[in-house]
């Protein structure tokens, strides 16, 4: 079984919106309450943490005789912010996260129901959820018939538009391709990455950079204004619009470049980089974070699992860079200045397209094709 979510725009009316709201700040009131008793659990035995781990999370239903309200909104989504608490302290305890932290107005504004009884529909044009009468619902996509809704997630983002994330589940078996087409790509700063097939570019159009003017412009203004203040929420709203515009154009550009990639290819092989150290290292942050590489593997890796090909992570200490494509010899020093590789052999390239072929080499190399 295989899982796909589907993500469309929703349209609540001042009511509907009045209740996604309240049910925003209960599942965010439980989840503190469940995190300050189990708090107090960790402070008392953090030094047995045997005993501790055997702790269960207290139930949203403890509350709901002292705090009524929480019974006006879906039970479900109380059920899920428990369950939330407990991955938290699960990643917790096996060392993936930091110890979970209290939510506040600012954090994500989310929740999610399950699918219970039929209870979850998708009619014309609308979705009807527990407790609430349909939403209306701009479904860009149909969902295939064979799929089965598992949960649904509302969620609003900063600009205080409404989504809903669709889980579904499906048979999915893909057939396990052969691999004849391979394609190396090396990380490019300023636009995204080199292929190894002709040295072609991904081109990234740098959105942040492009739009950073303005946005320096609208968040100087945003800083004059009086927090708080219905001027200042409305200069909020037009940053964090930029911003979103931001986020929608980067991502819709890498989906696209990797749908071309898992759609002509049958591997893709990249180096296996840590984003975060390489920022912080050469002082990147900025192009770094614009460029958006992590989210751009995670959805080329999808992509290409779903049609049955392979991707493929190189070890990030592999010297591409360093190496001749042509005769295989490694230099001991090349500065980043240096744009043009020149080997003792003669062979001369374009830097980053040498490398793109070497990833791609060693790639053959790792699944026997070379």
């Amino acid at each position: 079984m295989a899982n796909k979510a589907y993500k469309f725009r929703i349209y609540p009316t001042k009511e509907q919106e009045d209740f996604l709201v309240k049910t925003f700040g209960c599942v965010r009131f439980v989840y503190n309450k469940m995190l300050a008793e189990r708090k107090e659990t960790y402070e008392k035995l953090k030094d047995n943490m045997t005993l501790l781990k055997k702790q269960k999370i207290p139930t949203p239903a403890k509350y709901k005789k002292e705090f009524e309200w929480l019974k006006e909104v879906d039970s479900l989504a109380l059920a899920n912010a428990q369950l939330n608490l407990q991955t938290a302290f699960s990643n917790f305890f096996s060392g993936k996260t930091k110890y979970p932290k209290f939510k506040n107005r600012k954090s994500r504004q989310s929740y999610t129901t399950n699918m219970v009884n039929g209870n979850i529909k998708i009619l014309d044009a609308h979705i009807k959820l527990p407790k609430l009468t349909p939403l209306r619902m701009k479904q860009h996509r149909e969902i295939p018939s064979h799929h089965v809704i598992k949960s649904c997630t509302i969620s609003r983002s900063s600009t205080g538009k409404y989504h809903i994330s669709i889980l579904t589940e499906y048979e999915h078996k893909p057939k396990k391709k052969e691999i004849k087409q391979v394609v190396g790509l090396d990380f490019a700063m300023d636009g995204l990455f080199v292929e190894s097939e002709e040295g072609k570019k991904a081109n990234y159009p740098q959105f942040y950079r492009r739009a950073e003017e303005k946005l320096a412009k609208e968040q100087r203004i945003l800083s004059k204004k009086t927090k708080g203040s219905s001027r200042w929420e409305k200069q909020r709203i037009r940053v964090a619009k930029l911003h979103e515009k931001v986020a929608n154009q980067r991502r819709d550009f890498l989906h696209k470049q990797s749908w071309r990639l898992a759609n002509q290819y049958d591997c893709v092989v990249i180096e296996d980089l840590n984003m975060k150290e390489m920022s912080q290292a050469l002082r990147f942050g900025k192009s770094v974070a614009d460029n958006g590489w992590g989210m751009f593997s995670t959805f080329l890796e999808y992509k290409l699992k779903d049609q049955g090909k392979r991707f493929l992570k190189i070890d990030k200490w592999f010297p591409s860079s360093k190496m001749c494509s042509d005769c295989g010899n490694v230099k001991a020093a090349l500065s980043l200045s240096e744009r043009t590789y020149s080997c003792e052999c003669g062979f001369v390239s374009d830097r980053d397209w040498n490398a793109a072929i070497n990833i791609k080499n060693e790639g053959k190399l790792i699944i026997g094709l070379s």
